[in-house]
């Protein structure tokens, strides 16, 4: 029997010595684990934050892109309202509409429709101009037809078409020009965005 003993106890010293090593060698996998799993959420995040760096680089390079063809177009169509409002301005207009022989009647008619045409050949540009541009714009051009049409109801019908040139400036020299506003508008929003 005290060849057991020893036999027993040499197996339970294996056992534990056994015991150990898997115990060392669970905690070592253990902490490499953990660690693999530390390192793989950092790196995780460092790679989504690059794709999503590089991501907003690209839609921002995208915009500047889009901005170098974009500006100059929105330019132009500034350019092309604040030109429309200068022709439909009072005297431009009724310099440009007058014709020798004209009644008081066809010069309103001939102004009012100069103004509805030329509004309707620039619509488009409502797309390239803000809103409160486009308003100021449309606001203009109801004053200016507004102003006609009211400065030829004051007048008698067989009355001269110059007349009707004189009630005109008449009723812009008490108030500012409807066009000279916008204009003015469309400037001071140019400076603010493009300036």
């Amino acid at each position: 029997m005290p060849l057991i003993i020893p036999i027993i106890s040499k197996d339970i010293k294996n056992m534990n010595t056994l015991l150990t090593s898997i115990i060392i060698l669970a905690t070592a996998l253990l902490s490499v684990a953990i660690t693999g799993f530390i390192f793989y959420k950092i790196a995780k995040t460092y790679f989504d934050n690059q794709q999503k760096s590089q991501m907003l680089q690209m839609r921002i390079d995208e915009h500047k892109e889009s901005l170098k063809v974009v500006t100059p177009i929105r330019l132009q169509a500034y350019e092309r309202m604040a030109l429309y409002l200068e022709r439909i301005s009072p005297n431009s207009l009724i310099l440009r509409t007058f014709r020798p022989g004209m009644d008081i009647k066809a010069l309103q008619i001939a102004m009012t429709k100069s103004i509805r045409d030329e509004w309707e050949h620039n619509l488009s540009q409502q797309v390239y101009l803000t809103t409160e541009s486009w308003n100021r714009i449309r606001e203009a051009k109801e004053e200016m037809i507004n102003l006609i049409n009211g400065s030829a109801v004051k007048l008698p019908a067989d009355a001269d078409p110059t007349s009707l040139a004189g009630a005109i400036f008449e009723s812009c020299a008490k108030s500012k020009i409807p066009t000279d506003e916008a204009i003015e508008f469309m400037k001071n929003e140019i400076q603010e965005r493009f300036a």
